[in-house]
Protein backbone atom coordinates (compact mmCIF):
# COMPACT_ATOMS: atom_id res chain seq x y z
CA UNK A 1 0.00 0.00 0.00
CA UNK A 2 1.29 3.43 -0.89
CA UNK A 3 1.53 6.16 1.74
CA UNK A 4 0.10 8.77 -0.65
CA UNK A 5 -2.78 8.91 -3.12
CA UNK A 6 -3.37 11.53 -5.78
CA UNK A 7 -7.04 12.00 -6.66
CA UNK A 8 -7.39 13.29 -10.19
CA UNK A 9 -9.51 13.16 -13.31
CA UNK A 10 -8.87 12.51 -16.98
CA UNK A 11 -8.01 15.48 -19.18
CA UNK A 12 -7.32 17.76 -16.20
CA UNK A 13 -4.63 20.37 -16.80
CA UNK A 14 -4.41 21.09 -13.06
CA UNK A 15 -3.79 17.41 -12.44
CA UNK A 16 -1.00 17.50 -15.02
CA UNK A 17 0.51 20.47 -13.17
CA UNK A 18 0.25 18.61 -9.86
CA UNK A 19 2.02 15.60 -11.37
CA UNK A 20 4.79 17.92 -12.57
CA UNK A 21 5.20 19.32 -9.02
CA UNK A 22 5.35 15.79 -7.59
CA UNK A 23 7.95 14.82 -10.18
CA UNK A 24 9.99 17.92 -9.40
CA UNK A 25 9.80 17.04 -5.70
CA UNK A 26 10.95 13.50 -6.49
CA UNK A 27 7.96 12.44 -4.49
CA UNK A 28 7.87 8.84 -3.28
CA UNK A 29 5.65 6.34 -5.00
CA UNK A 30 1.99 7.20 -4.84
CA UNK A 31 -1.23 5.76 -6.15
CA UNK A 32 -3.32 7.68 -8.65
CA UNK A 33 -7.07 7.39 -8.41
CA UNK A 34 -9.26 8.84 -11.13
CA UNK A 35 -12.57 10.12 -9.80
CA UNK A 36 -14.34 10.06 -13.17
CA UNK A 37 -17.39 7.84 -13.22
CA UNK A 38 -17.31 7.20 -9.45
CA UNK A 39 -20.22 9.05 -7.89
CA UNK A 40 -18.87 8.91 -4.34
CA UNK A 41 -15.42 10.18 -5.31
CA UNK A 42 -16.94 12.80 -7.60
CA UNK A 43 -19.05 14.07 -4.68
CA UNK A 44 -16.00 14.25 -2.40
CA UNK A 45 -13.36 15.51 -4.81
CA UNK A 46 -15.09 16.84 -7.91
CA UNK A 47 -14.41 20.53 -7.40
CA UNK A 48 -11.16 19.97 -5.50
CA UNK A 49 -8.98 17.80 -7.75
CA UNK A 50 -6.13 17.35 -7.74
CA UNK A 51 -5.91 16.35 -4.09
CA UNK A 52 -2.96 14.59 -2.48
CA UNK A 53 -3.96 12.36 0.45
CA UNK A 54 -1.69 10.75 3.04
CA UNK A 55 -2.38 7.32 4.51
CA UNK A 56 -3.33 9.03 7.78
CA UNK A 57 -6.21 10.82 6.01
CA UNK A 58 -4.68 14.29 5.80
CA UNK A 59 -5.22 15.99 2.46
CA UNK A 60 -3.38 18.65 0.51
CA UNK A 61 -5.64 20.48 -1.94
CA UNK A 62 -4.47 22.13 -5.12
CA UNK A 63 -2.82 24.51 -5.61
CA UNK A 64 0.34 23.21 -3.97
CA UNK A 65 3.96 23.88 -4.72
CA UNK A 66 7.27 22.18 -4.09
CA UNK A 67 7.59 23.54 -0.53
CA UNK A 68 4.05 22.49 0.39
CA UNK A 69 4.61 18.97 -0.95
CA UNK A 70 7.85 18.59 1.01
CA UNK A 71 6.17 19.84 4.20
CA UNK A 72 3.19 17.54 3.65
CA UNK A 73 5.46 14.53 3.21
CA UNK A 74 7.62 15.48 6.20
CA UNK A 75 4.53 15.78 8.42
CA UNK A 76 3.77 12.13 7.69
CA UNK A 77 7.11 11.17 9.20
CA UNK A 78 6.69 13.27 12.34
CA UNK A 79 5.54 11.50 15.51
Amino acid sequence: MHAFTLYQRDDCHLCDQALAVLAQARFPDFTSIWIDEDDALEASYGARVPVLRRADGAELDWPFDLAAVHAFAAAAKSP
